[in-house]
Order: C-alpha cells, then sequence, then structure tokens
C-alpha cells in the first residue's frame, strides 16, 4: 500500500507579514495552506490508499473559523476523492481542560465519509480502516492534566513515567494480537527519546510524553508516522522499520532556517523493507538568521557612521536572496557605537524582504576594578597586565604574563 504522512501542519501561525487584500488572510497563513494544498494535491494525483495527519492542525485548541473553514476544505478535498484519511490529535489541538473539544473535532462529529480522528490510544483493523488491508495503532497526544486526573497522581513527573511504562505494555499487547500476515503502523504524536529538536521552540513543546527509542523500533512495525517534532528526520535512519517526523509543512521560526519542509510517501507491504520518499514542499518562503559583530576600532575611522552600516549591509545576502524572504540580523557592538548604525538605512537596504528583524544586542565593557587599598600608580606594569589578562579572562595569561615578563626585563637590562 502507498501511504502519505505528514505532521505539524500549524495552518494559523500568523507571526509576520501582512494580510492579502483579496483573501483577508494572513500572508503567511496562505504560505501555510499552498503546503497543505501541495499534499492533498499529491494525495489524489498518486491515488493514495491510506493519509495519516500526525497531529497539530493549528498553533492552537481554538483557531478562528476562517481557519477551520480553510482546513475543512483540503481534508473535504480527500474525503470527496474516497481517500481514507487518519487525523491523529496533537498537544496544540488538544484542551489542557477536561471534557473540552479538540481543535478536528467537528469531523468526527459529523462523521465525515473516508476521515476518521484519533483521539485516545486504540487499536486499527481492517474493518475500522474502511477494510484496507492494514493495521494502525494510534496513540494520539496525553495531556498533563487529563493523565493526572486519570492516574491520581499529583507529581506530572511521577505520572510520566507510569503512562510510558503502561503504553509500552498496552502497545505490546496489541501487537501479540495482531495479524503478522498485514502490515502493521504505529502513528503517535510525542517525543522519542534520542530525537533531534531545532534549535528554537517558537512552538512550546511543553511537558513531552516521551516514547523509548526500543518501543518505536520495534521490527513488528512497517512505519512509525510521527508528528511532534518539527525537524524532520528518521529516528531510526537505515534500519527497518523507518521511524518517521517529516517535520512542519512551513517554516515556523528561524531555528528552522536551514531545514527544507517535507512530507512523506511510503511505500509498504508485509514481510518486506518498507521504502520511504521525502517529499520537498517547494516554494515554501525562506528564512535567513544573519549576524555581525561591530568592533570597537570602527569608531575611531573617520567616517566610522558609514563604515559601520557598509560592514551590516555586507552581513546581508544578495538582494536576490532577501527578496521574499524572512530575514533576522543580530548585531553584537560596543554600547558608544550606537549612534553611529542608521537603522532606517539597513531597513531600506532590506524593502524587499517579507519582514526584517533588526536586532540590536549593545556590549558593555567590564571595567578592571582595583582593591580599595590600591592605585594604578602603586602597581608595576606587570602587576597591572597580571590584574588585566585575569579579569578579561584571557587564556594563556601564564603564558602571557612570563612572554611580557621577558620582555620588560629585557628593556631594562639594555
Amino acid at each position: 500500500m502507498k501511504l502519505l504522512h505528514f505532521a505539524d501542519a500549524h495552518i494559523d501561525m500568523a507571526n509576520y507579514g501582512r494580510h492579502d487584500p483579496a483573501t483577508g488572510l494572513p500572508l503567511r497563513v496562505l504560505d501555510f495552506l499552498k503546503s497543505l494544498d501541495t499534499i492533498v494535491d499529491a494525495a489524489i494525483d498518486e491515488k493514495v490508499d491510506l493519509v495519516i495527519f500526525a497531529g497539530d492542525a493549528y498553533k492552537d485548541r481554538s483557531p478562528a473559523p476562517t481557519f477551520q473553514r480553510e482546513w475543512g476544505k483540503r481534508i473535504i478535498r480527500l474525503s470527496q476523492a474516497r481517500i481514507p484519511t487518519l487525523l491523529l490529535v496533537g498537544n496544540h489541538d488538544i484542551s489542557p481542560a477536561i471534557g473540552r473539544a479538540h481543535a478536528i473535532q467537528e469531523f468526527d462529529t459529523l462523521q465525515v465519509p473516508f476521515v476518521r480522528v484519533l483521539q485516545k490510544p486504540e487499536f486499527l483493523k481492517p474493518n475500522d480502516l474502511w477494510d484496507l488491508p492494514v493495521q494502525v495503532i494510534a496513540m494520539p497526544w496525553i495531556s498533563r492534566s487529563g493523565l493526572m486526573a486519570s492516574t491520581g497522581e499529583t507529581d506530572s513527573t511521577e505520572a510520566f513515567t507510569r503512562i510510558e511504562e503502561n503504553i509500552g505494555g498496552l502497545i505490546e499487547g496489541w501487537l501479540d494480537e495482531s495479524d503478522s500476515s498485514l502490515p502493521i503502523i504505529l502513528t503517535a504524536h510525542a517525543s522519542i527519546e534520542g530525537a533531534k529538536f531545532g534549535e528554537e521552540r517558537l512552538v512550546m513543546l511543553g511537558n513531552d510524553l516521551v516514547l523509548s527509542a526500543g518501543l518505536v523500533k520495534n521490527k513488528n512495525f512497517n512505519y512509525v508516522a510521527m508528528g511532534h517534532i518539527h525537524k524532520p528526520q528518521d529516528v531510526n535512519e537505515g534500519s527497518q522499520p523507518p521511524v518517521i517526523y517529516p517535520g512542519s509543512i512551513e517554516r515556523i521560526d528561524f531555528g528552522e532556517a536551514a531545514e527544507d519542509r517535507f512530507f512523506v510517501i511510503a511505500h509498504i507491504e508485509a514481510g518486506k523493507d518498507t521504502k520511504v520518499e521525502w517529499r520537498k514542499l517547494a516554494g515554501t518562503r525562506p528564512f535567513i538568521d544573519c549576524r555581525a559583530r561591530l568592533k570597537p576600532a570602527l569608531s575611531a575611522v573617520e567616517g566610522s557612521g558609514e563604515n559601520v552600516n557598509e560592514t551590516l549591509k555586507a552581513a546581508l545576502p544578495s538582494q536576490k536572496k532577501m527578496d521574499g524572504a524572512i530575514l533576522r540580523l543580530v548585531v553584537e557592538y560596543p554600547r558608544e557605537m550606537d549612534a553611529m548604525i542608521d537603522e532606517a538605512a539597513l531597513r531600506k537596504y532590506a524593502e524587499k524582504t517579507f519582514e526584517f528583524h533588526f536586532v540590536k544586542r549593545p556590549q558593555i565593557e567590564t571595567r578592571v576594578r582595583l582593591p580599595e587599598d590600591q592605585s594604578v600608580s602603586s602597581l608595576s606594569p606587570l602587576e597591572l597586565l597580571d590584574i588585566y589578562w585575569r579579569a578579561a579572562k584571557v587564556e594563556d595569561a601564564d603564558v602571557l604574563q612570563t612572554l611580557a615578563r621577558e620582555i620588560i626585563e629585557g628593556e631594562s637590562e639594555a
């Protein structure tokens, strides 16, 4: 069978940019919807047998009706194409309060044809999956409050430890009762021991339920469809089963600047190795993260203000690369150079960007302070140097002090 797997859509992450006058939608939302359209088109055009969305449709469980409409349009297209689709509930889809509806509840409530919402741990057999020749073990996000209420624990760490142990036993039990002639897929919205996170966490992960590496790498599985971590990766690379985080469908923050965006097509057959195709999402909006450090020496140069701004412009990419990108420039500089930075000129230079973030980090030079009972005039040059090395935390201070002593003593002898 051919499976399409994607996760972490977060289609309403409109934290950058402006609104589109034609649709009224934030331009960043249109970026996410473009990627989602590409995924839905691929599922329909390639007539995949099953789509698994591994959680987090929105940025939180209370999406605006407009965003629900846009997500619903895409899922209904899969339903109308009669493509079986599983929607796993993620941590951004679920309410922290017990009994509240989650963000993708409507597909379950309205019983949309060929769409099933996975909101509790369960084992699905062919008769639960439109008679597809496959078995699916589903592990949606488990909230801390719901977990503690169900276990009676007052300590969240102990509650997670207990549920991690219980999940292992639950999955092992389902594997024992599974049909070995049919492929088995595990899908979960959780962290995995040993998985790599991105550099930043603008979308907060919260208190993670961590699945053990041994549990998800069980060779009884033919494929493991994960969601929650935005960094694309195969946690079991080079081995079977593939344990795949496809990553978010659009870049969320600058921690994902260097990573491409993907969805995955998996070719699954019982008794054979699963083949995985990483499908790169073309045309995702680039994030560019630049850094610059201004040296105090620039301030002593005539026309230093102009030189400072030329140095900062040189730290930026070409105009072609900046066009349409979300750009951040972080600059560190001595505080006394603050007046030399022409922010308006830099913004003019970067006007083709989708959005330009200029982050100024002035540095305050730490002054060396002598003990109250000492003055500069009372100390020898070597003593002053020794104080400086220590205060500046210079590496190899002892070596430098020895060299300084040899030079000074050599000059005295001469």
